[in-house]
């Protein structure tokens, strides 16, 4: 399955989540709730992916997590926030760069409807 047809499922499980529970809990509560209906749509989920910084010749283990990988391709970041802001893009493209993946979804859920919590981000590679 290719990147743009993941992307896609994982917008339309976002959205159930989010007509589901509504704005206003915690992070983690919509991670979990996405996890879930993402493995029901047989999606591969890696939760948490370390992140290491490659930084010329060494390695260096910060603790820098993906929040979600699915089906090894696309990266998915959680926020819960007032407004996604230029930052929270900016990590999203370092974490595609650092990885070498080619899409990433910046998904903000204290949003009133969740079409408007949505950044679709590609990394040129």
């Amino acid at each position: 399955m290719k990147e743009n047809e993941i992307s896609s499922i994982i917008i339309g499980c976002a959205i159930e989540v989010h007509n589901t529970l509504g704005p206003g809990l915690l992070e983690s509560a919509y991670q979990q709730c996405l996890i879930y209906e993402l493995e029901k749509v047989g999606l591969g989920v890696d939760k948490e992916v370390k992140m290491p910084i490659i930084y010329k010749e060494i390695k260096i283990n910060q603790g820098y997590r993906i929040d979600l990988l699915v089906e090894k391709k696309v990266v998915v970041e959680l926020k819960t926030v007032e407004s996604l802001i230029d930052v929270h893009e900016a990590q999203l493209l370092t974490y595609l760069k650092l990885g070498k993946y080619k899409l990433g979804l910046l998904l903000n859920f204290k949003t009133k409807l969740m079409k408007h919590g949505i950044r679709r981000m590609v990394n040129n590679l």
